[in-house]
């Protein structure tokens, strides 16, 4: 109950750059960025790996910067079934889109896929999917298996649990929270292990500090969570 409570309560910060922890994943970060400012020129961009590395962060953060710079239009596609209701020629005048889970796609997703990377390839546009299997494991039709093997491809790996206490810090101190070792080390025993969770929970803890005008402690934390346990438990 605690978990989820922490989860629920602290909210998700926007997907962006700034709050992707890379760990072993810098060169597929650079490699977004650059396409998101403009500066990349291949059509086509492959990320894969298992659930909980951070994919869809990293599609979301690309297609949210790319609107932010302005110069140019961006999609995010959560489902390639979603692309069989989408206009086509709409989605291949976008500078960048962005497919999720490329490869749960269907016969007929498959085909609006093979078509949009051809389309945008013609225009010098951009086509990024992400995949939970590498590329020569793609249940695809061979001819779109290959384009999308064909461009940059990278495999985002999730931290590793020696490496989580490092990015939470590096996260802490990049915001300015003043934060021990110790409370880090009581988040990663009693918080969920995947690192969305816990970067929520400790932009929310700042919050919660703030607001009670205390500092950061495992007893501010501690307090806290047994307190919204308590408000949880009661409401059911």
């Amino acid at each position: 109950m605690t978990e989820q409570l922490v989860f629920d309560l602290a909210g998700s910060e926007p997907p962006s750059f700034s709050n992707f922890l890379p760990g072993r994943n810098a060169e597929a970060l650079a490699t977004l960025k650059a396409l998101a400012e403009g500066t990349l020129r291949e059509t086509g961009v492959l990320i894969w790996g298992a659930p909980g590395g951070g994919k869809t962060h990293l599609l979301r953060a690309m297609v949210l910067a790319a609107l932010a710079r302005g110069g140019g239009s961006a999609a995010y596609v959560a489902d390639p079934g979603a692309l069989l209701a989408q206009d086509p020629e709409r989605l291949a005048g976008q500078t960048i889109v962005a497919v999720d889970r490329v490869d749960l796609a269907t016969p007929d997703a498959q085909s609006v896929v093979f078509r949009l990377f051809n389309a945008l390839n013609e225009r010098k546009l951009h086509l990024v999917a992400a995949s939970r299997v590498s590329p020569a494991a793609l249940p695809l039709r061979e001819d779109l298996r290959t384009r999308l093997a064909s461009g940059l491809v990278f495999e985002v790996v999730a931290l590793a649990d020696d490496e989580k206490a490092a990015a939470l810090a590096a996260y802490a101190a990049q915001r300015g929270m003043p934060i021990g070792d110790d409370v880090i080390a009581y988040l990663l025993a009693h918080g969920r292990r995947d690192m969305p969770a816990l970067l929520a929970t400790l932009a929310a803890l700042d919050r919660h500090s703030l607001a009670e005008r205390r500092p950061i402690n495992v007893a501010l934390l501690r307090g806290w969570l047994e307190r919204e346990a308590d408000r949880g438990a009661g409401s059911n």
